[in-house]
């Protein structure tokens, strides 16, 4: 039970849209995405940009959490919650990559910048603004 107002899906508006840009970017064809440029030939850039996407999407899903008037305790449930759903979502993400679209892979290390993205997000959600 919360202490105040209700969460609706309204609030869950930008982090669902993140949701779903994530899972249009994964179903791309390894020939759909851009080519890297030479000025972006960094190593491990790919990376880079899995931790940015987790931590963004995850960052607004927990927004929302943490403006509401729920208890503290609950926040950090529902943050947990969320961090790991997220991390699963990554790891889910590479299987759907490893089956079902062709000319892309699992790639272990693209789950672990994953995860890392999110836990960036909770660590900050959780030690700047909300709990």
């Amino acid at each position: 039970m919360t202490s105040g107002r209700r969460l609706s899906l309204k609030s869950f508006a930008p982090g669902i849209v993140c949701f779903i840009a994530v899972f249009v970017l994964v179903v791309l064809p390894e020939t759909d995405l851009p080519q890297k440029q030479s000025w972006l030939d960094i190593s491990f850039l790919d990376k880079i940009v899995h931790t940015i996407m987790f931590a963004v999407m995850t960052f607004l899903f927990l927004m929302p959490i943490g403006d509401s008037s729920m208890y503290k305790k609950e926040k950090r449930h529902y943050f947990i919650r969320i961090a790991v759903s997220a991390c699963l979502w990554g790891l889910t993400t590479e299987f759907i990559q490893k089956f079902y679209v062709p000319s892309r892979s699992f790639d272990l290390l693209d789950w672990a910048a994953d995860s890392l993205g999110v836990l960036i997000a909770w660590i900050y959600c959780r030690k700047f603004h909300w709990c």
